[in-house]
Parts: structure tokens; C-alpha cells; sequence
């Protein structure tokens, strides 16, 4: 029933988009324009507390809880596990916007002038806030839900079962299935947005490297050779091709880092990296709750909703493949892994990224901002381009979007395999290839139906009610530890009652 609801409902979208794009896309707006002005308040509230709930659980007296049974180790190493996560949590979306967004801030900054220095520290601080510790604890909190509901107490691998708590034996019904089918659509419609944007770049990089063209047709063409390349992984399995994939993910993106780190303004990005993390762990209360009712300012909705609703919609399928990958870690291991270590890598990216796109254009005079304001799909490319060995370093970022989009479309098969086959840990081949074939469709329909604008929209839209969800994910999983500290407690008062009752028999024989 999951499967062939969550493919109907699919399905009647693509066609919609197919027939009619432009009605789509006005829909989507009309959506868009509701949701940000009647429920952005919500997002921003949901996020925060997402976030303080994990922060309380790793340091809580439940922290030390095993994602698993007691006897159970870990089943990747530390690194291999860290390459996951930022694979399947970030990737395509670090690349395409870590010169894109703080450019963009530095022209269009949430309050005052733009082109101004006070504009440059907003645009680092903003990239910072939108790409740091709310996604990962959004994708913290569903991860260690289903984990903790899969591999300690032995439930499915599903959405559903980490409200047992809750609901008990509904979530077998309606409700539960209810609840699968909206993870598959969020999964579905937020992974799309993350595929989408990479073909974009791609294309954008081909264009500026080999002069093809920058359009649909020749995004369509990189979403076919993709599709068939990240199917042709998929089928390889967790322990070959997404592992595999996501170390040479990591090492890629790392070299490309430490070349632009030490071929660019080396001093000045440490400066900025410094500065902005100040600025940010200052801030970070005020930017979490930021809303303009008095001045009417679209910038809160354009970005930071955005960013939440697009966390929001991927956190299902995010949660589920970091969950996969958890087992043996204990609560507090697992959170402050997945908050902290993400987050670092996050502001150090941008750091390097975007405080050398704006060393450019502030201080010497490149056009990096136009370039931004004409095709943001073109301003990795051309700030590389300003660097020694730009030409190398371009296709060295092309390589790593590519492999990012086969690493996230790879991920992505395999997690909406598990939803729709009753939380399978090894889904069938079929399942994938189709899940597969169903990801590049959505993707295609959104570009075809206003390409960045319209992929937005179709995040914020599916990701209203399953933030929802995480909200009450809170309420099952203190249930759930809290039943389980009162059965540790029994156990304990029953085991010493059972050893003074030996002790006491051990005395009466030897008196």
C-alpha cells in the first residue's frame, strides 16, 4: 500500500508537470507565498527546538545509551562513517552555493546596503547559520529516532515505528502508513531539489569549461547519463558502492579545499574563519528566531525558510541512511558526531569558498558578484578560474558534483527502497531501479517547470507537515528512553533482590 500510494501521488505530480509547467509552477508559487507568510514562524521555532533537544539528549543521563544491542560495535570506522554522513547530508548543496550564497548575501545582505563591508560579514555569518548545526540536528533527531527504534528495540526501519511510543499497534494502520507515505514524498521532492541543482551546476561547468550550452536540453542529457550511472551503483550495494563512493567524495573535496586554501588568500580566509565563527556562535540565537513583520522584508523567506524546509524535506531520507550506517554508537557518540563534525567541516568550506570569491570581488575588483547575478551555476567556476591552476581546479570541482550527484542519487535509492519495502535493510534491485528512475523524472519535471525557483518551492511545500513530525518524533523517543531507564531500574532492584536472597540462603546453610 506504501509503495503504491507514495508512486500514484508521485506520479500524478510529474504528469501535472509534463502537461502543464507553467500551471505547476504558478501553483507551487501561490503555495509558496502561503506557507512562507502563515507558517514561516513555525520552521524557524522548529528548528531551534530540534536543535536544543539534541544538544540535552548527548549530554543527559541518556547519553550514554547504545544505538544497539550492548554487545555491539560499530560497523564503520570513523572516517568511512563521517564520509557518509556529509555525502548523503550536504554534498551537491555545499558546492553549488559555497560561492553562490555568500555573494549573494553580499549584494542582497538580510538588512542594510549591499556592496558594504558590514555586508560581506552578514553574507559569511548567514552561510554560516544555514549550513551549520540546525540541518544536523534536524537530521540528528530523525536519525537517532529511527536508530535507536531499529537497533535497540528491535522495531522496523520505518518513519512510523519511531512513534510506537505514541500510538502503540497504529502504526500498522492507517496513521503509520500515513506517516511512511509523507516521508517517501518529502524524500522524494527534497532529493530532487538536491539532484536538480547539481545537473545545473554541471551543466554550468561543462558550459564554462568546453563551451557546451547552458540549457534544459543539455541538463536533460546529464540527468540520463547520471540516472544510469548512480542505478549502475545502486545495485553494488551500502558496503561497495556508497562507501566506496562517499571516501572518494571526501578526498576529492578535501584536495580541492586545501589547493584553493593555499593557492588563494590564505590569511585572509583563517582571518575570516575566525571572525565569522565569533560572529556566528554570538548570533546564533538572534539569526534563529529572525523575522522582519515590521519591515515586510521577502530575504528571511527567500533564504533562511528555505533552507529550513529544504533540511526538513531531506531529513527523512538523511535519517535514514545515517541511521543505517549508526549501529554501536552510543547517543551521546552519535549526536555530537553528527552536529559537530559536519558543521566544522561546513564553516571551514565556506570559509575557503566564499571569503575568497569576496577577497576577489571586494578587493580585487573581479567580477565575481555579476557573474553571480547571471548564472549562479557559473560562479564556482569562475572564481576559480582567478586562481593558479583555475583550469585544473575547475574540473576537479566538476568531478566532485558529478560524483556527489551519483553518491546522493546512489543514497537516496536505497533509503526510499527501505521506506516502501516495510523497512527492508536490503531492499530489492527492482525497488531501487525504480525509485531511481522515479528521481530523475521529479527532477526533470522541476526543471522543466522553473528550474531553481520552481525545485524551492516544491521543498518548502512537502516539508510543512513532516516538520510536524519531528516535533512529536521529540514527545516518542523521551518516552521510549524514559520507559527503558524505568525497566533498567527494575532489573536492578529485581537482580539485588535475587542476590540477598541468595546471600540470605548462603548464611542460613552455613549456620
Amino acid at each position: 500500500m506504501v509503495l503504491a500510494v507514495s508512486i500514484v501521488v508521485i506520479s500524478l505530480f510529474v504528469i501535472w508537470g509534463l502537461i502543464a509547467p507553467a500551471h505547476l509552477a504558478a501553483s507551487a508559487d501561490r503555495a509558496l507565498s502561503f506557507l512562507t507568510v502563515n507558517f514561516g514562524w513555525f520552521y524557524l521555532i522548529t528548528a531551534l527546538i530540534v536543535l536544543v533537544f539534541c544538544f540535552y539528549l548527548a549530554f543527559s543521563k541518556y547519553g550514554k545509551i547504545l544505538l544497539g544491542t550492548d554487545d555491539d560495535e560499530p560497523e564503520y570506522s570513523n572516517l568511512s562513517w563521517f564520509s557518509m554522513l556529509f555525502s548523503a547530508g550536504m554534498g551537491i548543496g555545499l558546492v553549488f552555493w559555497g560561492v553562490s550564497e555568500p555573494v549573494s548575501h553580499y549584494m542582497n545582505p538580510p538588512s542594510g546596503e549591499g556592496f558594504t563591508v558590514e555586508a560581506a560579514r552578514q553574507a559569511m555569518r548567514y552561510s554560516f547559520f544555514h549550513w551549520g548545526l540546525h540541518p544536523w540536528g534536524i537530521y540528528s533527531l530523525v536519525s537517532l529516532g529511527l536508530a535507536y527504534f531499529t537497533f535497540r528495540k528491535g522495531y522496523k526501519g520505518l518513519i512510523s515505528w519511531t512513534f510506537y511510543p505514541l500510538i502503540g499497534d497504529r502504526v500498522n494502520g492507517a496513521l503509520g502508513k500515513g506517516i511512511d507515505i509523507l516521508a517517501i514524498i518529502a524524500t522524494a521532492f527534497g532529493v530532487a531539489t538536491s539532484l536538480g541543482l547539481g545537473v545545473m551546476q554541471i551543466n554550468g561547468g561543462l558550459s564554462f569549461l568546453f563551451g557546451l550550452p547552458n540549457n534544459i536540453t543539455v541538463q536533460l542529457i546529464v540527468i540520463a547519463v547520471l540516472t544510469a550511472l548512480f542505478i549502475t551503483s545502486s545495485v553494488t550495494g551500502l558496503d561497495k558502492g556508497i562507501r566506496i563512493l562517499s571516501n572518494t567524495n571526501l578526498a576529492i573535496a578535501v584536495c580541492l579545499m586545501l589547493f584553493i586554501l593555499f593557492l588563494g588568500p590564505t590569511s585572509f580566509i583563517f582571518d575570516t574563519f575566525t571572525s565569522t565563527l565569533g560572529l556566528y556562535l554570538q548570533n546564533i540565537i538572534q539569526m534563529s528566531l529572525r523575522l522582519t513583520p515590521f519591515t515586510q522584508s521577502s530575504w528571511t523567506a527567500s533564504w533562511t525558510l528555505f533552507y529550513w524546509a529544504w533540511w526538513i524535506a531531506w531529513s527523512p531520507f538523511v535519517g535514514s541512511f545515517i541511521a543505517r550506517v549508526s549501529r554501536g554508537r552510543t547517543i551521546k557518540e552519535f549526536i555530537l558526531g553528527t552536529l559537530l563534525v559536519p558543521s566544522g567541516f561546513g564553516f571551514v568550506w565556506f570559509a575557503v569558498f566564499g571569503s575568497t570569491a569576496l577577497r576577489f570581488e571586494m578587493f580585487d575588483r573581479y567580477p565575481i558578484a555579476e557573474t553571480v547575478k547571471q548564472d549562479m551555476t557559473a560562479a564556482l567556476f569562475a572564481t576559480l578560474e582567478y586562481l593558479p591552476l583555475g583550469t585544473i581546479l575547475a574540473v576537479l570541482a566538476l568531478v566532485l558534483i558529478i560524483v556527489f550527484f551519483v553518491t546522493s542519487a546512489d543514497s537516496a535509492t536505497f533509503v526510499l527502497g527501505m521506506m516502501s519495502s516495510d523497512g527492508n535493510p536490503d531492499p530489492s534491485i527492482k525497488i531501487r531501479v525504480s525509485w531511481g528512475i522515479i528521481q530523475a523524472l521529479i527532477a526533470v519535471v522541476l526543471l522543466l517547470s522553473g528550474g531553481l525557483e520552481a525545485l524551492q518551492t516544491a521543498s518548502i511545500v512537502t516539508a510543512l507537515p513532516f516538520a510536524v513530525i519531528l516535533l512529536l518524533m521529540t514527545f516518542s523517543i523521551v518516552k521510549a528512553l524514559r520507559e527503558e531507564e524505568r525497566e533498567h531500574r527494575r532489573a536492578e532492584r529485581a537482580k539485588r533482590k535475587k542476590l540477598n536472597l541468595l546471600l540470605e540462603k548462603l548464611q542460613n546453610e552455613g549456620g
